[in-house]
């Protein structure tokens, strides 16, 4: 066996591996730097800023060229000498001071992308982060990082570079998108040429106009085998609407469909013939909830195939290594289907794994789904991000929902100004003509919002009707009204969802569900809101617990979905949607301000609780009664402070923003892999192997999200272990139940429906 220690010391290695006969093999450091910078600038030309990444790459491992880590390098495997930990050689220090040297202030740009290769964008100001800080790695107590490096090992082409001219998209209040746009170039080239030194060459995947002949020939055999209802009738023209409208200009777009009307097919041909018209790269299907992002991607597979990547934050390891580094995702397959959290997290993000798609967002488009869902206490952040990319990355968003947010500039009651969307276009010719045309339930409200029904009364009244959806706003209201359900004789078809269910799970009770829907089997669900975005079933009967109007219509929209009801003469009927008041109140939080919200407005109400206009006037007491549109964190500074303020001198706190911007408290989560059905040798290849991408992608299907105080509890009795770094997975069979998923003896906390 070949020892890196053999190996001359006037060769500079990036990075090494053993084959599998235990010889070495060497990535030499001059040409990863070349193949870096001309993949980074290759990425970063599609928003005209090749010149910046391509310096990035060259300089982003100066610090290799030092004695100190190729003495360190040919002692371990390249795979651990690639990340940068407590103890190990700050390799990416250097190349930082390198470029402040050498252009002053506009090194700067540069030293943001490079100091923070491997440990994520810092902030600017020791303020919050200390000597973590950009400013403090920058002072010349670091400098000794650069000069201990010998003056002849840096090929001269590398070392001297012509200092980048190009302008930064937008001005000092984009300067933030733009820097982490060039560090998402800089992070992806990277990591692209070491995955193909390591593992080998990647897989391609196909073009998105390939694609849209297999959708043509999908939607022409569902319209060929559809039934000739007005239901359909009304399908066909908003599909018509939605490819005649892809040929507008590219921009921000609106499309408002009653649930039930068939948004996602019509959304994604809308989005199918504007990429291709427009020539953009991919479309990103955003969806608000983990939990039912299975589905739509599952509609998607059937039609595009391997070309549609699924993903969501619930498998990136806390602890990350060279391996978990190479196995997260970079977004290069046409059709990705994500979450809110994944997507908009990531736009603000400082972490490698998370911004290394951002590039790949450029020139596409987005497809928000239910995007009323956005939370409001970042929406004045996120409505200027998507400007943003709308306005200098190419990006076309559009919002697709039945209750469509009221996103444009207003002034809060609170004084507060919100800057909103410019310019949003909607794609439905007459919105208000299609709800008319599309009503097929009523909706019954209590005349007494404030006094709670018990649950025992609840499960009496659902056992009446032999097909039934209860929908409630918690996952214990949840597993307890399923209890109190098949505790009858006649509840033994009764069924349960919920996040506590991993997705492989829940897509087989979703599937059963609809396929004894379709025998006309009895059939009762009780589920949390994940059912209400995205999942199609249809039921006769449905009740919701009250919530905001906006979750209401979407539980209307499970209810005589096709129009098909009639009575007992052949006559149609309208589906009947019971709303009630249920024991707990809705979780903390959105979900809880949306009741409120909702409890005002229908509190001696008697018109017709689905109309737009009361939907529109729900919206705007929404976001008037939310503490903050901009959230101001631990910093004492909003989101947009933090990014805005000091842009002008290139001053950004990138570290304690992405801290801030989180749409759901992940340090109240822990995600662990659950024992279902025929996973056991996947989990034990990852056990064995570590991540990689396409095992991750496989073992999303069995996540589930738990509270932290719930995972400390299963981890200290045995029932969870750590099989990888930042990785948990079930021990044992006992923690898994195959009707309600993750049990334990404690009381299961609120649902937080973000994910």
């Amino acid at each position: 066996m070949a020892y890196m220690n053999d190996k001359p010391e006037t060769q500079f290695f990036a990075h090494v591996r053993p084959d599998k006969n235990g010889e070495w093999h060497e990535h030499f450091l001059d040409e990863h730097l070349r193949s870096v910078a001309v993949i980074a600038a290759d990425f970063a030309a599609d928003f005209e800023s090749a010149d910046w990444a391509s310096v990035a790459g060259l300089w982003h491992d100066l610090g290799k060229y030092s004695n100190e880590f190729q003495q360190y390098i040919r002692s371990v495997s390249g795979y651990d000498a690639h990340i940068e930990a407590p103890g190990r050689v700050d390799h990416s220090t250097a190349g930082a001071i390198h470029a402040m040297r050498q252009f002053g202030a506009h090194g700067r740009i540069l030293a943001y992308l490079i100091a923070g290769h491997h440990a994520g964008l810092p902030d600017w100001s020791v303020a919050d982060t200390g000597a973590k800080a950009l400013s403090s790695r920058l002072g010349a107590a670091q400098d000794y990082l650069l000069d201990r490096i010998p003056a002849q090992a840096i090929p001269a082409k590398i070392f001297t570079q012509a200092k980048p001219t190009t302008r930064p998209r937008g001005d000092s209040a984009a300067l933030h998108l733009w820097l982490r746009m060039l560090f998402s170039c800089l992070i992806d080239a990277d990591r692209l040429d070491t995955e193909t030194f390591m593992d080998g060459a990647r897989s391609d995947y196909g073009d998105i106009a390939d694609l849209v002949a297999g959708f043509d020939k999908y939607m022409a055999a569902l319209a060929a085998s559809a039934d000739n209802t007005p239901v359909n009738t009304i399908r066909a023209d908003i599909l018509r609407q939605c490819l005649e409208k892809a040929a507008l200009a590219p921009g921000l777009f609106s499309l408002t469909v009653p649930t039930g009307g068939g948004k996602t097919l019509s959304g994604m041909a809308f989005a199918l013939r504007h990429a291709v018209q427009h020539k953009k790269q991919r479309i990103i299907y955003v969806i608000p909830y983990t939990s039912i992002i299975e589905q739509t991607a599952g509609i998607f597979r059937d039609i595009f195939g391997g070309n549609v990547v699924e993903h969501h934050a619930n498998l990136d390891p806390d602890k990350e290594d060279a391996r978990s580094h190479l196995a997260t995702e970079n977004w290069d397959a046409p059709i990705i289907v994500t979450t809110n959290v994944q997507f908009f997290e990531s736009l603000f993000a400082a972490r490698t794994s998370r911004c290394r798609k951002l590039h790949n967002i450029v020139n596409s488009v987005v497809v928000l789904d239910e995007a009323q869902l956005l939370p409001p206490e970042f929406l004045q952040p996120i409505a200027d991000v998507m400007n943003q990319l709308a306005t200098h990355y190419g990006v076309t968003f559009v919002l697709s929902t039945a209750t469509q947010p009221a996103l444009g500039s207003f002034q809060s009651f609170g004084g507060q100004p919100f800057r909103g969307l410019d310019d949003v276009r909607e794609i439905m010719d007459d919105p208000d003509a299609l709800y008319q045309a599309l009503q097929r339930v009523e909706v019954s409200v209590p005349n007494d919002l404030q006094t709670p029904r018990d649950w025992q009364s609840i499960a009496d009244e659902l056992i009446q009707n032999p097909t039934v959806l209860c929908i409630v706003s918690r996952r214990d209201d949840a597993r307890e009204l399923h209890r109190l359900m098949t505790a009858k004789e006649d509840g033994k078809d009764t069924l349960h969802l919920s996040a506590l269910m991993c997705g492989e799970h829940r897509s087989k009770v979703i599937a059963d569900i609809k396929a004894r829907l379709k025998r006309n089997e009895p059939v009762r669900v009780i589920s949390t809101q994940l059912v209400e975005a995205g999942v199609d079933v249809d039921f006769p009967v449905v009740y919701r617990a009250l919530a905001g109007l906006d979750s209401i219509a979407q539980a209307a929209g499970r209810c005589n979905r096709e129009g098909k009801l009639k009575d007992a003469e052949g006559i149609p009927i309208k589906g009947q949607v019971v709303i009630f008041v249920s024991p707990k109140p809705a979780p903390s939080g959105p979900l809880l301000q949306a009741a409120q919200a909702t409890k005002s407005l229908l509190s001696g109400y008697k018109g017709d609780v689905l109309e737009r206009s009361l939907s529109k006037r729900f919206f705007e007491k929404f976001f008037s009664d939310a503490r903050s549109l901009d959230k101001r964190g631990k910093s004492n500074k909003t989101i947009t402070e933090l990014l805005y303020t000091d842009a002008d001198k290139g001053e950004i706190q990138f570290r304690t923003a992405s801290d801030e911007f989180k749409l759901i408290d992940d340090s109240a989560y822990q995600t662990i892999l659950v024992r279902y059905g025929d996973n056991d040798i996947l989990l034990g290849k990852l056990e064995k192997e570590g991540p990689q991408r396409w095992l991750m992608r496989k073992l999303q299907r069995y996540s589930v999200n738990l509270p932290k105080r719930q995972f400390m509890q299963l981890e200290a009795s045995g029932d969870v272990r750590q099989i990888w770094p930042g990785i948990y997975a079930q021990v044992g069979n006992a923690l898994y139940d195959d009707a309600l998923g993750v049990v334990t003896d404690g009381n299961i906390t609120p649902d937080d429906l973000t994910v």
